[in-house]
């Protein structure tokens, strides 16, 4: 029997980065909001938002449309690209402790291309299932993303019995270039429908609006509280499934667990987002980096520094070549993409030299 280690840090190590990250997101979010095309005074903000948390009456210098400029436009956007780089980071994070690999993100297993294409059939045929009505998009797209994973993982047990993390990474990029094609596909037969489209996959939490905000809580609570339930059983699934299952570990169970929940994240946050790639891959492996392997503590704080990250980025997307907004999805691309060639760099090196 493997003794399983995993390195723990002092508990005011473990406050201080959580006291730090708040306050770095916290930052973020008033930074995102006072920032645009109308600059709104940094304390006006925290007085506007104070206002409508605590309900106390707002200083006569600041006007009606200050306040709606920053309650229907600013802060919900804000908002949700912190909830889109939350569950990405989660999502991320569970798939490289699962596979016990760094270059594993929603990205490159082809669970963002299958909900991708999934969020694109409903846009492009106007889809309304009954019963959920509004929630038919991150419905569909959290539907199609798992069943691209489970065909993922079923198409690389037929090229290798024993799976490798090489394997499933390879099948996903598979995966991905053929979803890819028959978006493209849907895109080359669409009308009217073509902008929505393609603004919608090149990323942007652009005038989404409190409705969008609404639609990736409820999936990006279930998906976080699945996640963190299997926390402890996630770190022993990532020394090897024989010690897990040495230490009574239920490993099909929590594997599914863990599947579902990073899928459901992956898919609310595509429906809402539309396709942000390789924040669940650089963030996760920053975490790693500078807070172990524990992902008891891993899960939430690579959340929190997912949100500051993809907050950050969406006020530079605004900002950088204002008035013109680039998407976001474009940013964290450029951003990283060279982040994954250095990771997979690394990643070959220390196979070779071990």
């Amino acid at each position: 029997m493997h003794k399983l280690s995993i390195r723990k840090y002092s508990k005011s190590k473990l406050y201080f980065s959580y006291a730090a990250l708040f306050i770095l997101l916290a930052a973020a979010l008033v930074l995102g909001i006072s920032i645009g095309s109308v600059s709104i005074p940094l304390f006006h903000v925290v007085q506007i938002l104070g206002a409508e948390i605590f309900h106390y009456p707002l200083p006569k210098e600041i006007d009606s449309s200050t306040v709606s400029i920053i309650m229907q436009i600013r802060f919900p956007r804000v908002l949700l690209a912190m909830l889109v780089g939350f569950a990405l980071a989660l999502a991320g994070t569970a798939f490289q402790g699962l596979l016990k690999n760094p270059l594993a993100d929603p990205y490159t297993l082809g669970v963002s291309s299958g909900s991708s294409l999934g969020a694109v059939i409903v846009l492009f045929f106007g889809l309304q299932l009954p019963g959920i009505g509004n929630f038919t998009l991150p419905v569909v797209s959290i539907v199609a993303g798992f069943l691209t994973l489970v065909g993922v993982i079923s198409f690389a047990r037929l090229v290798q019995r024993n799976l490798s993390v090489e394997t499933i990474i390879l099948a996903g990029i598979l995966c991905s270039s053929f979803l890819g094609a028959l978006i493209s596909l849907l895109i080359a037969l669409s009308g009217e429908e073509l902008r929505q489209i393609i603004g919608w996959l090149l990323g942007s939490v652009s005038m989404r609006g409190w409705p969008y905000v609404s639609l990736i809580a409820p999936f990006l609570a279930a998906g976080l509280l699945m996640l963190l339930t299997s926390a402890r059983e996630l770190n022993a699934m990532s020394f090897s499934q024989s010690d897990a299952k040495s230490i009574g570990v239920d490993v099909k169970k929590h594997t599914t667990i863990v599947l579902l929940g990073a899928s459901l994240l992956t898919g609310s946050a595509v429906a809402v987002s539309g396709t942000v790639g390789f924040v669940g891959l650089v963030i996760p492996h920053i975490g790693r980096m500078i807070w172990g392997v524990d992902h008891r503590q891993l899960l939430p704080l690579s959340m929190l520094l997912g949100g500051v990250f993809l907050v950050l980025v969406d006020l530079l997307a605004r900002t950088i070549i204002a008035p013109t907004e680039l998407p976001i999805g474009v940013l964290t691309a450029i951003i990283g993409s060279p982040v994954f060639a250095i990771i997979f760099i690394q990643h070959r090196r220390k196979r070779v030299t071990t």
